[in-house]
């Protein structure tokens, strides 16, 4: 039955794939990857099979053609059985190939978009560094005009899926660098593959509270030499397509922390039957019933205000950020408090990696600090807020 969360057959179709594909084969490699801190390659490569990695990618370049309501669907799902594996599909599907999808040339899109939503490469996005993150336009990472082409020079830090197997680099990323002799916030776009000479891997970012399973790393740009072939939009014109890309970002990292949200509500709802506490279930108990009903509401507002919005947007425009950041900031700390929750339902045995609470609430944090923290959102929206008069 087609309704907000699954507003066409289609939309329930996938549902059902992703969902049957993510208990199946994704949740059973879950704790195994997370204690090694291991990336599934093989099994990412199996969501190209699945038609998910280029799911906003139009047909023509090897992709599915969906909306954005069909990528916040995929991100839940596989939020719920695995939120690191998840967040190295957010990088790939959403900020390399859905920003080159609406952004990059024909020639640009018909290289690097079908291997990329096969699975044949792995993708993801540069934009953070050391020492800028939430103030983007604060970056070092500058772009040189070299004769017919430009050079990068430049750190960049917290790459999802910067290292993949062995410790490797990625096979291709969209790289944010500025310019000197411009305004602080004209800011260039360019492809960047692994083999290009001066791109190098920094370091392998090991030993994280959360995300165990996807891979987060250093790249270093030491007089990178890039073609103005791979050059997206115009020179210093890259701000407009960041701040967009970055409104879809905002809402699947929402629906990331909708699927852990979801799934510990699932986990703490089956404890509180099977455990008795006094000679009866602990869920007749006043404090336990606080906490499953609290967080199914919880649960169910953060859904309806995503999939609301995840239905309003349209890839290719710009105008999201009030809504999307909203989302994002509603649904990380509802996510990591729900998570928090089901631990405290579950006890000594929430403590521990065999019911998978205390897994989902570690990589529940990350949600209120990667891709914009909980305090930029607050920032946004304020700014934002301050030119409306009346709200709906």
């Amino acid at each position: 039955m087609t309704d907000l969360f699954n507003p066409t057959e289609s939309h329930e179709v996938l549902r059902d794939t992703v969902r049957s594909f993510a208990e199946e084969e994704v949740a059973p490699q879950a704790r195994e990857h997370d204690r090694d801190e291991r990336f599934n390659v093989d099994l990412f490569r199996r969501l190209g099979d699945l038609g998910l990695l280029g799911a906003t990618a139009p047909e023509a370049f090897g992709g599915s053609g969906m909306d954005a309501t069909a990528s916040v669907i995929a991100h839940e799902e596989l939020s719920a059985a695995d939120p690191g594996f998840c967040l190295a599909y957010l990088a790939h599907s959403v900020l390399f190939i859905n920003n080159l999808a609406v952004n990059g040339s024909e020639a640009q899109k018909e290289k690097y978009l079908p291997p990329a939503c096969r699975g044949d490469a792995i993708a993801g996005m540069c934009m953070s560094e050391p020492n800028s993150g939430t103030d983007v336009f604060g970056m070092k990472t500058v772009a040189e005009r070299d004769g017919d082409g430009w050079v990068l020079n430049g750190r960049k830090m917290w790459i999802t899926n910067g290292a993949i197997d062995k410790g490797e680099l990625g096979d291709v990323f969209l790289v944010y660098a500025k310019h000197e002799d411009r305004d602080s916030r004209d800011v260039s776009l360019f492809i960047v593959e692994k083999e290009t000479e001066g791109f190098t891997l920094g370091q392998k970012l090991e030993d994280k509270l959360g995300m165990r399973a996807s891979t987060t790393a250093e790249l270093v740009f030491d007089d990178c030499r890039i073609p103005d072939a791979n050059v997206i939009g115009e020179p210093g014109g890259a701000t407009k397509s960041m701040m967009r890309n970055l409104s879809i970002e905002r809402v699947v990292l929402a629906a990331m922390s909708l699927g852990l949200a979801r799934r510990s509500v699932e986990i703490m709802n089956d404890y509180a039957s099977e455990r008795t506490s006094f000679d009866e279930p602990i869920r007749e108990h006043g404090q336990i019933q606080r906490y499953l009903a609290e967080s199914y509401a919880d649960y169910m507002a953060g859904r309806s205000y995503v999939y609301n919005i995840a239905r309003q947007i349209e890839l290719d425009e710009f105008g999201y950020r009030l809504e999307a950041d909203g989302t994002k900031l509603y649904c990380s700390t509802m996510g990591k408090e729900v998570a928090d929750r089901a631990i405290q339902v579950l006890g000594g045995y929430g403590y521990v990696g065999e019911y998978d609470v205390e897994r989902l609430w570690r990589d529940a944090k990350l949600l209120e600090i990667g891709g914009g923290t909980i305090e930029a959102h607050q920032k946004n929206m304020t700014r934002e807020l301050e030119e409306m008069h009346k709200i709906a």
